[in-house]
């Protein structure tokens, strides 16, 4: 009892253990790796390695490797005796062994790389999940889902093969050891029957003696096998792992190595600076680029996308290094200088701003730790956020949601700049970082940036040429080259490119616009001095944009689980998942194994002859002790000879048996899993968008479910089934077999199995509540380590990378405890069940001592009895052993089938609802109320009424978080109404089929998303009910001013646009949702700042194939450049949730109240 009590206690502690390390280790060693190398490895395939293979790692290494130690130790220890007492019978029985082992190398080798190979296809598969599930709305807006739950099948096929197959050839090499171990004993039996008869070398007592210990040496070899498939798997999943643990980052944020400068004065020069992206060699970003950037002045950034502008931040970021020249700062080449000293200079202001799952005051506080409160209001004061924050209930402790989506556009993008102010940076790195305000919070944050600007070195990447004219120079970027230089003076004197953009730019303004208008827009833009449109900062990462829809003031598509427990509890969806949920029954389980009962019927039989045939073995065996008190030497003989042959018989069966079972259960196995991630990322796809709201409920947290979950259901089928099948056989023949040969002796063994059937219930009651308690807590360490890879860039420019490795370990200490309390249980079952078995061999002796001798039972059957005891008691261990997986499959079981079962509030699956012919586009929101469900203390809409007629435009303006996008988002029916309803031709929109709807509805965002296919791919995903030509695909994308630059790509068509759309500029990536857009040719466009992460040039054209687009199409546009909705034929004015004031440009500048005003100075809306 102690020592198996100490045996499981301790080594499922020191795996536990071992396993934390590796995890920290791991995060810890990602976290140190360069930009570059995030390029080649998708986020989704990390949180696999995270969660999924590294807990593969510790099921190898802890109760597993106590068992097999003790299996060896059994193996040893049998062969001690043997050798002991007869050598030579030991020898011909064990001549064998390096067959069984060599066959046992094979296996592990075999069985590692096939699971390696599994492995590598459901990472794939867990990378498409993350993807998809971080851009859900694009996903349902563009009616994607069966699309993607294709994409995400295809990998799963491929893991299922691989499962498959490392099934079949562990059943055979297991089948192969059996057949060796009875051939063996065929052959040892018969020489030491020679040894007995004809040499009298041996006694028939030491006969048994050596076959004793030699057969407890076989079992306990065969069992070890068994583990080496664990062991394998660990060590499959443990190699990726451990390749990146040993990897040496290129460039280490971590490292204490390089030189922090005493004084720095800003001065950064590029000198004759070649890069390539390393994903994309082929393409030259910069070629030969020198140019300088002097100390204490403004230098912005211009040129068409891609022509490397914000290449050149992120190498001043020293998120790459160039691959030929230099870059230096203060005349000493950046790759000396310490990195994390580096980085702490700068400070960045996107246009896509990332926020992290804490306060408000937190966000601010990771630009500079440490700082003061004080410190903190001051910035919110200069960003112009300071006024929304106090408006909120726990103001500058209001928890902004997973990537800031409880916050809109414009507050997260003045959140970001306060973090940028308080910085106090000796660079400051502006990318269009007021595009998400409105005019009003744009005018006075853009006088906070110019103030903070003056004596530091500022580079400012621009669009919009007219906001750069005064800053101190502007340089002209074309095809990796800097071709112009100097101020706007002298630009517009030589009259070269940037002149040509200029003047097109000028001459793409409305040529309606008021000259008062025209006066008024062209003093402010000379106030706005060095304004920081963004061109198109490369995402190579991996990470998801902070919003998936890109609506400026919307609930952003983030939808990752905020960290913090507060959040969870306070802001949890009333849903019918906060219902308690019964323990699921094994039955409906096997029901999704229904389409494969043929192969878990022939491996339940297979299985159960596996079983049979261990009695069997010890009736035999037993049988041997039998034939020597036979008088006559010739039956001894003829009898030896028919058990030898027996012997063989059963080795043969064996093998084909266990061969059968691993093929059959693998089979099966791998199908329910296949079947119920295939599934379970159906039901996720079907919910409505508001369900992802719910912080349970984010990317992180769904994939970590599809990549383990599934797997632990699966322990309750599939091998572990063929398991227990045999297992159980064993045990009821066993049984039987005691029960014919001694009633009496049955009886006293069964009274022990009480007391192992209570330790067994014992630990399934704990450690079914362990598991509850470790799954949400790893849920939370899950959700960090989501966080900070997915934002890895912005992580990366504050230097925070410490922080979010502290938080991470700090999340892990919980399970890690839970872990150790669940070590002690599991020991203390463990070692009540395996001295229960103990327990019954000395009673059974003892009473088959006394049944001989007082009621003359033949020892043979004594024997016979205490044998099959003995297996049915290793059976019974087997079926112990499962229940630490089954409580864990049961707990997972109920997650799935409880959002398999739920009803989706709004249903894009079902065939119900109105659809007609005639879909003109008429849009009519009346009396609309509404509460986003994670916020149902905020009032968003309060009594919204707007109407659009076919084919006509609808501008929607306002301050940031007034409701604009909220409206679009009850039109797209990602949400439905509190009160009130928007109808569509005169319908309901709760009343409309919600995929009939969304077909007739296109949208083009500020931030859009793409997913990692071809361009030509990306763009055909506008249209998912029908096969989209390359034609029409080309049309489109000439339309959309992107045919010449994709014709400049090596692939053309189908370069690879990455997770997310990582390998392109923000400025390519719009164009592809503009083409996206124009393929779909829907009734209803949705624009929101469509061109903004345009050049001049791309700019004028592309609006010119918006404003063509839009004829005919009911258009609804969201936008703060007023200058662009001035020939809307409705223009609404909105204001905390309402239409204040709605007209034509004329009629509502006619009027001079709230649009007026907007227009002509940017007053706030009242």
């Amino acid at each position: 009892m102690f020592t198996s009590f100490f045996q499981i206690w301790l080594w499922v502690t020191a795996a536990t253990a071992q396993t934390q390390r590796i995890r920290k280790t791991y995060f810890r060693k990602v976290m140190r790796m360069e930009i570059g190398w995030f390029d080649q490895n998708s986020v989704g395939e990390l949180n696999t390695r995270i969660s999924d293979d590294i807990s593969r790692v510790n099921n190898a290494i802890s109760d597993q490797m106590s068992l097999f130690l003790e299996r060896v130790a059994g193996f040893v220890f049998g062969l001690v005796i043997g050798f002991v007492i007869g050598w030579k019978l030991t020898l011909v029985v064990i001549a064998v062994s390096p067959v069984i082992g060599l066959a046992s190398g094979l296996m592990v080798l075999t069985v590692s790389k096939l699971t390696e190979r599994g492995l590598q296809a459901y990472a794939k598969a867990g990378a498409v999940a993350d993807e998809v599930l971080s851009s859900i709305r694009t996903v349902v807006a563009f009616g994607g889902e069966d699309k993607e739950a294709e994409r995400y099948d295809r990998n799963l096929e491929e893991a299922q093969t691989w499962g498959v197959t490392k099934g079949t050839v562990a059943g055979m090499f297991q089948g192969g050891v059996w057949i060796i171990i009875f051939l063996s004993f065929a052959l040892g039996f018969w020489y030491g029957s020679q040894l007995v008869i004809e040499t009298e070398e041996l006694t028939p007592g030491g006969l048994i003696q050596v076959f004793f210990g030699v057969l407890i040496a076989a079992m306990n070899l065969a069992q070890a096998s068994t583990c080496l498939e664990a062991f394998a798997s660990g060590r499959a999943a443990a190699k990726s792992i451990f390749d990146t643990i040993d990897r040496e980052p290129k460039i280490d944020c971590l490292s204490e190595e390089g030189y922090k400068l005493d004084k720095v004065k800003g001065d950064i020069e590029f000198l004759n600076v070649s890069f390539y992206y390393p994903t994309r060699p082929e393409v030259k970003i910069l070629d030969s680029l020198s140019m300088q950037i002097k100390a204490g002045e403004t230098t912005a950034f211009v040129g068409p996308s891609g022509s490397g502008k914000s290449t050149t931040i992120q190498l001043i970021q020293r998120f790459y290094d160039p691959t030929d020249g230099m870059v230096s700062l203060d005349g000493h080449d950046i790759r000396t200088l310490n990195v994390p000293w580096l980085r702490s200079l700068i400070g960045i202001v996107e246009q896509e701003p990332a926020l992290f799952a804490t306060t408000i005051a937190e966000n601010i506080r990771y630009g500079r730790p440490g700082v003061a409160m004080e410190d903190i209001i001051q910035a919110t004061k200069e960003a112009n956020a300071y006024s929304f924050i106090m408006a909120l209930p726990k103001k500058f402790d209001t928890l902004v949601g997973e990537a800031g989506s409880q916050m809109s556009g414009g507050q997260k993008q003045r959140i970001t700049i306060a973090r940028a102010l308080i910085r106090n940076p000796k660079i400051l790195l502006l990318d269009m970082a007021t595009s998400a305000l409105d005019n009003e919070s744009e005018a006075v944050v853009q006088d906070a940036l110019n103030k903070v600007c003056r004596g530091r070195t500022t580079i400012s990447v621009a669009h919009r040429l007219s906001t750069i004219r005064n800053v101190d120079v502007i340089v002209e970027f074309e095809r990796g080259q800097a071709v112009e230089r100097g101020t706007h003076r002298e630009l517009m004197e030589k009259q070269g490119i940037y002149f040509n953009l200029v003047t097109l730019q000028n001459q793409s303004l409305f040529d309606t616009a008021d000259d008062v208008i025209g006066d008024a827009l062209k003093d402010f833009e000379l106030k706005v001095r060095r304004s920081n449109k963004r061109n198109s900062l490369r995402l190579r990462s991996k990470s998801q944009p902070s919003s998936d829809f890109g609506f400026s003031d919307s609930l952003s598509g983030s939808l990752k689980i905020p960290l913090d427990k507060d959040y969870t509890t306070e802001n949890k969806l009333k849903d019918d998942e906060d219902k308690p949920t019964e323990g699921v029954p094994l039955a409906r389980i096997l029901k999704y194994n229904q389409p494969e009962w043929p192969y878990m019927l022939v491996g339940s039989m297979a299985a159960a002859v596996n079983g049979i045939l261990i009695p069997a073995y010890g009736v035999l065996f037993s049988q041997i002790l039998g034939i020597f008190s036979i008088p006559d030497v010739d039956e001894q003989r003829r009898q030896t000879n028919g058990i030898c042959f027996l012997f063989c018989i059963v080795g043969v069966i064996n093998f084909f048996s266990h061969f059968i079972q691993g093929y059959c259960f693998a089979k099966s196995g791998e199908l329910l899993t296949h079947r119920l991630r295939k599934v379970w990322f159906q039901a996720i796809l079907k919910q409505e968008v508001g369900w992802f709201d719910d912080p349970r409920n984010s990317p992180g947290a769904l994939t970590t479910r599809l990549a383990s979950d599934a797997s632990m259901v699966q322990g309750t089928t599939g091998t572990q089934l063929g398991i227990i099948a045999s297992s159980l056989t064993t045990i009821g023949s066993s049984i039987v077999i005691a029960f014919y040969f001694s009633w009496k002796l049955a009886l006293l063994i069964l009274c022990f199995l009480p007391f192992i059937g209570l330790s067994t219930a014992f630990q399934n009651k704990m450690l079914k509540g362990f598991a509850n308690e470790d799954k949400t807590a790893m849920e939370e360490a899950a959700q960090v380590s989501g966080e900070a890879l997915a934002n890895i860039r912005s992580i990366a420019g504050l230097a925070t990378e410490r922080s979010f490795v502290e938080s991470f370990e700090q999340k892990l200490e919980l399970p890690y405890k839970f872990a150790m309390k669940r070590a002690r249980i599991h020991g203390l079952c463990f070692a009540l069940a395996s001295s229960s078995i103990f327990m019954a061999y000395a009673a059974s002796y003892r009473l088959g001592g006394h049944l001989i001798s007082s009621e003359g039972l033949e020892y043979v059957s004594v024997f016979r009895v205490v044998i099959v005891v003995l297996y049915s008691g290793k059976a019974l261990g087997k079926f112990f052993s499962f229940t630490p997986d089954y409580t864990k499959a049961k707990l997972a079981a109920v997650e799935f089938f409880k959002l398999v079962d739920r009803v989706p509030k709004i249903s894009t699956s079902q065939s119900d609802g109105e659809k007609w012919k005639d879909f003109r586009g008429a849009i009519e929101f009346v009396n609309c109320k509404f509460t986003y469900p994670a916020r149902p203390d905020a009032q968003v809409l309060n009594g919204l009424v707007v109407s659009v007629k076919p084919g006509q435009t609808l501008a929607l303006v306002g301050t940031s978080g007034c409701g604009k996008s909220t409206s679009v988002q009850l039109l797209e029916r990602f949400y439905d109404p509190d009160e009130g309803q928007v109808l569509i031709d005169g319908h309901p929109s709760h009343a409309v089929n919600v995929t009939f709807l969304r077909s007739h509805i296109g949208i083009v965002s500020q931030e859009p998303v793409l997913f990692d296919y071809s361009i030509s791919e990306n763009i055909q995903y506008g249209d998912n009910t029908r096969t989209v030509s390359m034609e029409e695909v080309v049309e489109a994308s000439k339309k959309a001013c992107l045919h010449d630059f994709v014709m400049t790509l090596p692939n053309k068509y189908h370069t690879k646009a990455g997770a997310h759309g990582s390998q392109l500029s923000l400025g390519q990536k719009q164009r592809i949702a503009i083409a996206r857009a124009i393929v779909r040719n829907p009734k209803i466009l949705l624009l929101d700042e469509a061109t903004s992460a345009l050049d001049a040039e791309s700019e004028k054209i592309v609006q010119s194939a918006l404003d063509e687009a839009r004829k005919g199409r009911t258009c609804i546009v969201i936008t703060h450049r007023l200058s662009t909705i001035q020939s809307a034929d409705v223009i609404a004015v909105m204001s905390d949730g309402v239409v204040i004031e709605q007209g034509t440009h004329d009629t509502l500048m006619a009027k001079k109240e709230a649009y007026y005003k907007l227009v002509t100075t940017g007053a706030p809306i009242s």
